[in-house]
Parts: structure tokens; C-alpha cells; sequence
């Protein structure tokens, strides 16, 4: 069956002469229910994508997410702060620690040799800067005798003796670890 007149022309213009009406007008039916059974399926698509975004949105009892991470900025500004503060306390027990006694050296010794269990003793008292004193306790038959001396650098201004000169080697090689 032709189709008569213009609409013959028209398709013979286009290249499809020698095509039936009646078969094109049943492509473009198929191809319109083809057309609407894909937006139906884009349509459901989409409300389930829209249901997932929603629930995503409001999180756990119903708290929104953007709630959520202005939640967590605010924490991590009050974490900043608190960081900031810290690191000002750390600084502050730093310069209080560096004059602390830190290194300790003791020498027990038998002053005179008559009385026996080293009941003499040097102790040094040094800080970080191996500034400190070292005290000398002497014991003998007749009294206890201490005394001390002040150390600055490592050094001392007058003579030591050599049981001083032992308990300041240790001080200053102190490392904070006990000694075996």
C-alpha cells in the first residue's frame, strides 16, 4: 500500500520511498513504549536513590548530617585550643623541670678507717645544666660532721676531695636509669 500525494514525495525526498506508513507508524508505537517503559524505570530509579540520599541526610534519630559534622568542627576547634594550651603548660614545666635536681651521684666511703661500714657519704645534686651541690657528710668516732659545696657547670670553686670527685663523675654522667 502507497501512500499517495505529499506524503509519498516527502519520503521519497528522504530516502525512504519504498517504506509502508502503516510499518512506520508501528516503530515509532514500539519505540514510544519503549521510551515510557524506560522513564517508568527512571522514575523509580530516582525516588529510590532520592529515599537512600534522604536517610543518609538525617542519620541515627533522625539527626541530620550536617549537624553532625558542625558538631565535629566545633570539637575540633575546642581540640585546637586545647592543644594550643597544652603545648604552652609543656613549655612551662619544661623551664621549671630544667633547674629540678636531675642527676644524682652518691659515694659511701669509710672517712677514717676505724669505724668500718661506710657510714661517710658525698652526695651530688646536679640539674640539667649540671648546676647543683654536693653535700659531704663525714662520720667518725667523735660526730657526724656535713658540709657542702656549690657546683656550677660541672665545677666546683674550691678543691674536692676524691670521694666528691666520685659522686660528682656520677652525677654527671647520670642518665636517669638505675645503676646495676
Amino acid at each position: 500500500m502507497s501512500v499517495s500525494g505529499n506524503g509519498s514525495a516527502m519520503l521519497k525526498a528522504i530516502g525512504m520511498g519504498g517504506l509502508d506508513l502503516g510499518v512506520m507508524l508501528l516503530i515509532a508505537y514500539i519505540l514510544l513504549i519503549v521510551m515510557i517503559v524506560f522513564s517508568v524505570y527512571m522514575i523509580v530509579r530516582y525516588r529510590y536513590l532520592l529515599d537512600r540520599y534522604e536517610r543518609f541526610m538525617k542519620g541515627d534519630k533522625a539527626v541530620s548530617l550536617e549537624g553532625k559534622i558542625e558538631n565535629l568542627m566545633e570539637n575540633v576547634d575546642i581540640l585546637i585550643q586545647n592543644d594550643e594550651s597544652n603545648a604552652e603548660d609543656i613549655r612551662n614545666l619544661y623551664r621549671k623541670h630544667e633547674t629540678a635536681f636531675q642527676k644524682i651521684g652518691l659515694y659511701k666511703y669509710d672517712a677514717f678507717k676505724e669505724m668500718g661500714g661506710n657510714l661517710s657519704f658525698s652526695l651530688a645534686l646536679l640539674d640539667e645544666k649540671n648546676n647543683g651541690v654536693i653535700l659531704n657528710s663525714v662520720h667518725s668516732s667523735s660526730g657526724c660532721y656535713t658540709y657542702s659545696k656549690e657546683i656550677r657547670d660541672g665545677k666546683c670553686k674550691i678543691d674536692l676531695s676524691v670521694e666528691e670527685k666520685q659522686a660528682l663523675d656520677q652525677a654527671v654522667g647520670f642518665n636517669g636509669r638505675a645503676r646495676s
